[in-house]
């Protein structure tokens, strides 16, 4: 099995807690998840947050329908959490969010480890599609974030 880490780095001008909590709530997900992949959280029920939650989740791939369930491994808060994947379209599936104080803000930071199921094709697609569109979802990500963030400062300091 090839495993594959994508890491991301941004500054969040809010304080740990905020930063925190707009990560832990799988509802926002949906609203930082780029259009094109139609991210919708299954409505069974609210989920908690902690060791052990399940998340459910629908998306389309490149308009292939895909069902998705994450499990919460690691749940620290304000620090860290980790989902994995319990079921979905990779072989395997770690996401660890971690936050730590720094001077403009928090420091958030993302490590995801995965593999992709299919062998040697499976790396072939990695490598074509998989990767760019991965670093794509997380560019987006930050940049909506930033957005968000910084009218929620402007809106502040007025």
């Amino acid at each position: 099995m090839r495993l594959y880490t994508l890491e991301c780095r941004m500054t969040a001008p809010v304080a740990l807690q905020e930063a925190f909590e707009v990560f832990e709530n799988p509802e926002n997900l949906a609203l930082i998840t780029p259009p094109w992949l139609n991210l919708r959280i299954s409505p069974e029920s609210p989920v908690q947050m902690k060791k052990g939650a399940v998340i459910t989740y629908r998306l389309r791939w490149m308009g292939i329908p895909l069902s998705w369930k994450t499990v919460i491994t690691e749940y620290e808060p304000p620090f860290l959490f980790v989902d994995e994947q319990a079921e979905g379209p990779y072989r395997l599936w770690r996401h660890r969010h971690t936050f730590r104080p720094g001077v403009e803000g928090t420091e958030v930071s993302d490590q995801v480890d995965y593999a992709l199921p299919f062998g040697w094709l499976g790396r072939i697609v990695h490598w074509l599609i998989v990767r760019n569109q991965l670093e794509r979802i997380f560019t987006f990500r930050q940049k909506t974030l930033a957005r968000l963030w910084s009218e929620v400062t402007a809106r502040v300091v007025k």
